[in-house]
């Protein structure tokens, strides 16, 4: 097969994983306690640092990005300015943006600079200043088996955390308007939202990528080498583009989120509250709940409730519909309670019902009982 048909091939198989237009998917609404007992607990500290603690400092300075037309996609913060790095696809055609930071903050960005030939951008956040960002690597290429993190918002999931290894080199495919040359071709699956999220080194956390597109079928997905990026991207930083450059994006990945069912979205929605409490981050767990639940439930209470309990693990799920806009989550969970000082397994069956509030999916409301 030649190289030319190759490329056609691949090229029609891929989306970019930028827009999720004008719906979001982000935040949802869980019971700070199902039953009388707390299901999830803060871990233990260790004095070494684990992919835990990786994947926790990485999230910080993940963001989700969001443009006025609808568009959104990730960013992670690289310098002492405030400056994010993300696709090109993902703010092209905007100039302002609006940021919403890991511990609920929401910021305003500008685009500094953008690349009409490679799929990355610079936004600045004037109230990032002086954060301490990701160490990116700037020279040194990954090889074929690295273990790697892939961080963004999937579906509008914020702070999504997938694993995988670096499954390829030199990948490249045309995606209009850019060309993909010399890419990371990656086992951890990306889809819509995780446009211009940090792939990141399961070992040292440092940025090895910018996530861009993701193959359509099976968990295959490209990532933007930052030692290729790194020159372009600090030239911006020092000297802000005065007119940015009219860009045409594909919307093929508006499509995709056309295609997902509301299963799916309650589905991601229940697991990816279960992962954000079993990695201790409260404050995003609690900004999933919805209004209703939220005005019976403090913070500080919902906290409280899950510090008796931790690894939980869900043995198994069903979704089902309710109507186009909600549906019913039941889900089997293993837990460990801590009782009289002691760990305990414990098995409960809890139910959601999800559903969509101010364009969000939330989860509604929910119920647990305990399994003998």
């Amino acid at each position: 097969m030649s190289r030319r048909l190759w490329i056609s091939i691949i090229a029609s198989s891929l989306i970019i994983c930028g827009g999720l237009g004008g719906a979001y998917v982000v935040h949802s609404k869980i019971p700070s306690r199902l039953t009388d007992k707390p299901l999830l607990a803060v871990s233990e500290v260790k004095k070494a640092k684990t992919l835990k603690d990786i994947i926790f400092e990485t999230q910080k300075l993940v963001v989700m990005i969001e443009t006025e037309n609808g568009t959104q996609g990730s960013g992670f913060l690289y310098n002492l300015e405030g400056d994010l790095i993300t696709n090109g696809h993902v703010v092209a055609g905007s100039r302002k943006v609006k940021i919403k930071t890991a511990d609920a903050r929401e910021l305003d960005g500008e685009v500094i600079g953008i690349s009409t030939e490679t799929d990355v951008a610079v936004v600045r956040v004037p109230d990032l200043a002086g954060t301490t960002p990701l160490q990116v690597v700037r020279k040194e290429k990954s090889e074929v088996g690295d273990e790697i993190l892939a961080v963004g918002s999937p579906l509008g999931f914020q702070n999504t955390v997938t694993t995988g290894i670096i499954s390829g080199l030199g990948r490249s495919f045309e995606i209009e308007p850019y060309f993909y040359s010399d890419l990371y071709q990656i086992s951890a699956p990306i889809t819509s939202g995780n446009s211009g999220g940090p792939l990141v080194d399961q070992k040292t956390g440092e940025v090895l990528g910018i996530n861009s597109a993701g193959y359509e079928k099976g968990s295959i997905g490209f990532s933007i080498p930052i030692a290729n990026v790194i020159d372009i991207v600090e030239a911006w930083s020092k000297e802000p583009m005065k007119e940015l450059p009219v860009l045409e994006t594909t919307d093929e990945s508006v499509a995709l989120e056309d295609e997902a069912s509301i299963e799916e979205f309650a589905g991601y929605l229940v697991r990816h509250f279960y992962d954000s409490l079993n990695n201790a981050d409260y404050v995003y767990a609690y900004s999933l709940l919805g209004g209703n639940w939220k005005e019976g439930t403090s913070y500080e209470s919902f906290r409280e409730g899950y510090l008796g309990t931790r690894n939980v693990v869900i043995d198994n799920m069903h979704v089902k519909a309710s109507s186009d806009d909600k549906a019913v989550v039941i889900a089997v969970i293993s837990v460990d309670e801590r009782e009289d000082g002691e760990y305990m397994l414990s098995k409960y069956q809890v139910t959601y019902q999800v559903g969509y509030e101010n364009d969000q999916l939330k989860l509604l409301s929910g119920k647990g009982k305990a399994i003998k």
